[in-house]
């Protein structure tokens, strides 16, 4: 057994007398600053601990989502039709999807964005085989229409067919034979003047420019159905039409004109011409959806785009405000709240274009004007380790923006080209040891308690110091 006076020996902390001390106001006082800074720096080192920390750095990406990246938008375009809008990607190994429609819906929007009603449901466009007939037709069949008869040909008929159409465009001379022979059949068939039941009529775009611009007309040629009693609709009063993409020679068109006759006690209700798609209520359109690209260099491209009309550049605005525009996967709320919290600075260029507005008058110093967008785009990955586990938080993709206007011979298009980064950011959580914690706690009190009596030791000796000198001067 050891004794207590052996055990004793070994005590580093040995008493001192308490009739041997001596207590002091400044050795209180310091005493006091002490104690109070001990618990603010305890308080900084607690706060520190609670923290998170993370550490950042750049790696070749290894990314487990394919090889494929998902591109998420909402652009809001006031003066490209729905018609004719279409949604196309490329890329530079030679991917070339145009019209993409399976995951792209449309609505057509006035000149404030807002939404004229439901979604605009084109469906797929016939592929068109017959242009027209071979043959040179001499005479005019169809009636010539203009701003100021187009209102008095529209009530005075049930069944009104209207060719718009440019003498430049290469389809609509194509167009032109058949056509006037199919209004000459549809004369002698159903007199104008007696039966009243249809008439085919046809307005040139370049001498009715303001005609053409009220009833949305973008390509060439485009020929609508006017119903009489349907030329209004009751909400938002904009007109409720259709347009024809049927064959186009003289033996289609005049078949299909006997249908629309045939149809007319049926008009809202007859599904079964496959010929036919609703015309769009305004010129506006807003395009949202998804596309997937492959992860190299490409294009997203919104254009008007058709393989059987012209379009004239100068009248195609791609003016456009983006609503939304991002890559990857969609992130919640409370994912994004997390991520804050994590790392304060990403999140920010997640979807950095949400809210621009890229708009050009029509005038002459904006026509045919092509809106590029130049984007490089930037995988972030978070890690969280916790409890010496480590697991995947989340991936995020962010991107810089530059946008130009590009004055072109071609029709205009609003071009969003992508390059995905080969290399991406990871962003690791690093864990507070516990015991450094405690180490650095033990620290500031040994070291804070250590200072204050070496303060106080000096503080002490040099009162002494100064009192042995007076009283050394008084004797």
């Amino acid at each position: 057994m050891i004794s207590a006076s052996k055990l004793k020996s070994v005590d580093f902390y040995r008493k001192i007398p308490r009739d041997l001390t001596e207590a002091s106001l400044s050795g209180a006082g310091l005493s006091i600053i002490a104690a109070f800074f001990i618990m603010f720096l305890f308080g900084m080192e607690l706060n520190n601990y609670l923290t998170v920390s993370t550490l950042t750095s750049v790696i070749v990406d290894r990314s487990s989502d394919g090889e494929f990246l998902r591109i998420d938008f909402n652009i809001s375009f006031p003066a490209l039709s729905c018609e004719f809008a279409s949604v196309d990607v490329s890329d530079v190994l030679g991917t070339n999807r145009l019209n993409i429609t399976k995951t792209i819906r449309k609505f057509s929007i006035d000149p404030n964005l807002v939404s004229t009603g439901s979604e605009f449901h084109s469906g797929p466009i016939p592929v068109i085989n017959k242009h027209g007939d071979d043959i040179e037709e001499d005479s005019e069949g169809s009636d010539s229409l203009t701003l100021e008869n187009f209102e008095k040909y529209s009530h005075r008929y049930s069944i009104l067919v209207v060719n718009f159409f440019a003498p430049w465009c290469y389809w609509s001379n194509r167009l032109k034979p058949s056509w006037e022979r199919a209004a000459k059949i549809m004369k002698e068939r159903y007199d104008p003047e007696m039966d009243g039941r249809i008439l085919l009529g046809k307005v040139d775009c370049t001498q009715e420019p303001g005609l053409c611009r009220r009833h949305h007309i973008q390509g060439y040629p485009s020929i609508r159905i006017f119903r009489k009693g349907n030329d209004v609709k009751e909400s938002y009063g904009h007109h409720e039409h259709e347009s024809y993409y049927g064959e186009r020679d003289t033996d289609s068109l005049v078949a299909a004109m006997e249908a629309f006759v045939a149809a007319m006690p049926r008009a809202l209700e007859d599904k079964s011409n496959h010929s036919k798609r609703p015309a769009p209520l305004t010129s506006g359109c807003r395009i949202e959806g998804f596309v997937r690209v492959k992860k190299v260099p490409g294009n997203l491209v919104f254009s008007a785009h058709s393989g059987a009309h012209s379009f004239d550049p100068s009248q195609i605005n791609v003016s456009h405000v983006v609503s939304q525009f991002s890559f990857g996967k969609k992130l919640s709320t409370r994912m994004m709240s997390e991520v804050k919290r994590l790392t304060p600075y990403l999140g920010a260029s997640h979807d950095r274009l949400m809210g621009q507005s890229y708009i050009t008058h029509h005038d002459h110093a904006h026509d045919n004007v092509t809106i590029e967008h130049y984007l490089q785009v930037v995988k972030t990955e978070i890690v969280s380790r916790r409890s010496s586990q480590e697991y995947k938080l989340l991936e995020e993709y962010e991107y810089t923006a530059h946008s130009s206007l590009v004055h072109s011979l071609y029709i205009p298009v609003a071009k969003f080209h992508f390059e995905p980064s080969p290399m991406q950011v990871l962003v690791t959580e690093v864990p507070k040891s516990f015991s450094h914690f405690i180490t650095n706690i033990c620290a500031i009190i040994g070291g804070v308690f250590t200072v204050a009596g070496i303060l106080d030791s000096i503080f002490h000796n040099t009162v002494r110091l100064v009192k042995k000198v007076e009283l050394g001067k008084q004797f």
